[in-house]
């Protein structure tokens, strides 16, 4: 699937509010038919668009085919103020603060390297941020996940 369309971007954003959401409760949402809805999430489906059980999207089928992983080096006196900008930047997927080199990591998504440099730049203008240190994603081999996690949990409860 080369292109996703407005219908798709918003039955995405209908699945992301409520991946449960049944189809007619999705067609409402997105305001078309439910057989719209039904073929529109099959497409999706095999295109692997949806990930997560519909709580993360491929955004390569958006044209963000770039990953990045900035480590930001900020302030002290002004690192809560630097996350609630970062929550404003579209381009920013996921932050968590770190110990080590820097204070706040952060997931970033562009569509190529200048996109990419025109983030940093934002980030760069943040009040209290130092400096970035950025490292870009060449390919995913092991998604986020927490299968492993559950079934050692269930093998061996925790005490």
């Amino acid at each position: 699937m080369p292109h996703l369309d407005e219908v798709d971007v918003r039955l995405l954003l209908a699945l992301l509010e409520d991946p449960r959401a049944q189809i007619g409760e999705l067609a409402t949402a997105v305001g078309v038919a439910r057989n719209t809805v039904q073929g529109r999430m099959g497409k999706l489906e095999r295109a692997g668009a949806l990930r997560q059980g519909g709580r993360e999207v491929d955004l390569s089928l958006l044209g963000f085919d770039v990953l990045a992983f900035i480590t930001i080096e900020v302030n002290h006196r002004d690192l809560d103020a630097v996350i609630t900008e970062l929550r404003g930047l579209d381009q920013v997927l996921e932050v968590h603060e770190i110990s080590g080199r820097g204070d706040i990591w952060c997931r970033f998504a562009a569509r190529d390297t200048h996109h990419l440099q025109a983030g940093l730049r934002e980030v760069l203008r943040l009040p209290g941020v130092i400096r970035t240190e950025t490292s870009l994603a060449l390919g995913e081999h092991i998604p986020y996940r927490t299968r492993p996690l559950l079934e050692r949990t269930l093998a061996s409860p925790p005490r």
